[in-house]
């Protein structure tokens, strides 16, 4: 069982965008958020309002450092940036609808199911996007880092919806491939302890699974 000393994680998808409604691949590049996206922060952060936060993080995407402003409230604190937390790199896809995107990937990714789970997680699509195996090893490097900072404290971190994908499969809350694409809500987010090491869900607020996926 996880002691006093484990960090605790409140990892926080950022509200929806202008992108996310047009369906448009956003990966690196920006968008900002809709007037449904900044009231899907807001209740995020009445749901969160009595959570005694030691230290903000954010990824360096407007999206996300703009919902830690709104979460944050009258909190004073400073909100840390860090690369790490930003979404996956879809390189030459970004900014091309999600479609287009799907329709490119769509044989590579049958493929992919023949190989080993580990394979899977390291297989690239293209050269210029990351692969899962990427994307969540940086991601947890920097939630390792963060509790390893923060002992015994509550930290509020605020990033993109396939770094916490991506992370609830690696670590074992759901199934690699339990979570497709926009399963996670805007403005959803995931209650982490961590000792640096180890990682124990312990919520999960915002999945939504289409039917026919298990």
């Amino acid at each position: 069982m996880p002691n006093n000393n484990y960090c605790t994680l409140y990892l926080v998808r950022h509200g929806e965008t202008e992108w996310n409604f047009n369906r448009t691949i956003m990966g690196q590049k920006d968008s900002p958020l809709t007037e449904v996206g900044v009231e899907q922060a807001h209740t995020t952060a009445r749901e969160l309002k009595e959570i005694n936060f030691d230290a903000i993080f954010s990824s360096d995407s407007l999206r996300a450092h703009r919902t830690a402003e709104i979460i944050k409230l009258d909190r004073q604190l400073a909100i840390q940036t860090s690369k790490l937390l930003r979404e996956r790199s879809y390189g030459q896809f970004e900014g091309k609808p999600a479609e287009e995107y799907s329709e490119a990937i769509r044989s590579l990714l049958e493929q992919t199911k023949q190989l080993p789970e580990e394979d899977q997680w390291k297989f690239k699509v293209k050269d210029d996007v990351e692969s899962d195996f990427e994307l969540v090893s940086r991601f947890i490097t920097q939630l390792r880092e963060i509790a390893v900072a923060y002992p015994n404290k509550t930290v509020l971190v605020t990033t993109h919806g396939g770094c916490i994908r991506m992370f609830l499969m690696r670590v074992g809350a759901f199934a690699r491939g339990a979570l497709p694409g926009a399963s996670f809500q805007n403005a959803g987010y995931v209650k982490v302890l961590s000792d640096g090491v180890d990682f124990f869900v312990k919520e999960v607020k915002g999945v939504s699974i289409p039917k026919g996926v298990e």
